[in-house]
């Protein structure tokens, strides 16, 4: 029995000293709080992008379900591309004619097409002389009043036409041996790259029909469902980016003398209140706001702050969009410079 009453004192002691200690701390800390350290409540807040397919169809499939986790350049989801691929398929079939005509521009004119322009020419010669010779004949028998002057103008023209003819024949074998202009061949060819580009432009436009994820991300909607019909100012799907992450707060006017960007933080949360995120200051508003009333703050709601953004480290993905989270920033800790590589800071992350 004696025993018991000196273990008591014992118990009590031992919770008197924690008691203590307890106190001290909480009063060094809070002390330290008011001092060196800034606390600052907000909320985890991140990028998202509105995900419309920049063509028009009807949606064969979507690929993701809200929540699902996705990597830049994954595929999301398609739509009918049937139209788009016969698209393809008739312009590269005109981009095959048009190369056709400037391989034969190219080529010039083929030597038999030279071998029948001198045979027209040679022909024409032939006529020529054959109608110079009648006209010869009855001009003589004219002289000897056996012919009439019919006869005479009737050679005559026949002539003239041989020798027109001829100059004719002759101007089209030039034509045939110097080959096609050299501004035919350059229109010919600014007829084949339009129809690359052509090309080129449907082939984007059948790419489009898949809608491929911009940057990694968590799925956060899906606003359109297969069979619905897809349009550039339709969105599909909302995507949230988890990089960069931050915490939305607001930070008293009168500390703002005593915070610049690049300063290291601690975040918490209430989901893990052991769990500390690594992060740094980097945005600070240039302009003035009232207190918002959703921030809890042991300071007067009129109050002017300014909006802050602590970028977060969450290399396991534990932060959420509008969680509430807790911000510290030793005051004391040199700020390193403003626009700090997040990544170096990240990388030594617990």
């Amino acid at each position: 029995m004696g025993k018991k009453p000196v273990r008591l004192v014992i118990i009590v002691g031992l919770l008197a000293a924690i008691a203590f200690g307890g106190r001290y701390y909480f009063l060094h800390r809070n002390g330290r709080a008011t001092e060196d350290l800034l606390q600052l409540y907000g909320n985890v807040d991140m990028r998202q992008v509105q995900l419309n397919f920049q063509a028009s169809g009807r949606i064969r499939a979507i690929h993701v379900r809200e929540g699902d986790r996705v990597r830049q350049g994954q595929l999301l989801a398609e739509i009918d591309p049937v139209r788009y691929r016969i698209r393809v398929q008739q312009l590269q079939n005109e981009l095959e004619a048009l190369q056709q005509q400037l391989r034969r521009l190219e080529a010039g004119t083929r030597p038999e097409e030279i071998a029948r322009a001198r045979a027209r020419v040679a022909a024409a010669e032939a006529r020529l002389r054959d109608a110079t010779l009648t006209y010869n004949r009855v001009a003589r028998l004219v002289k000897v009043k056996v012919g009439s002057q019919q006869e005479v103008d009737n050679a005559r023209a026949a002539m003239e036409v041989a020798l027109h003819s001829l100059e004719a024949d002759k101007k089209n074998l030039e034509l045939a041996v110097a080959g096609p202009r050299r501004e035919d061949i350059e229109a010919a060819r600014a007829r084949v790259r339009a129809g690359r580009a052509a090309v080129e432009y449907a082939r984007q436009e059948l790419a489009d029909t898949r809608l491929l994820a911009p940057a990694d991300g968590i799925l956060r909607n899906r606003i359109l469902e297969p069979g619905d019909m897809a349009s550039p100012a339709r969105p599909v799907l909302t995507l949230a980016l988890t990089d960069p992450l931050w915490v939305r707060a607001y930070c008293p006017e009168t500390m703002l003398g005593r915070i610049a960007p690049g300063m290291a933080a601690e975040i918490r949360t209430d989901s893990r209140p052991g769990k500390v995120y690594r992060g740094w200051l980097g945005y600070i508003s240039p302009v003035a706001e009232f207190t918002p009333k959703n921030v809890e703050t042991p300071e007067l709601r009129t109050r002017l702050v300014y909006q802050v953004r602590i970028f977060a480290c969450d290399p396991g993905g534990e932060l959420r969009l509008g969680m509430p989270a807790t911000v510290s920033i030793d005051l004391d800790r040199a700020a390193n410079p403003p626009g700090r590589d997040h990544g170096s800071v990240c990388g030594d992350s617990d």
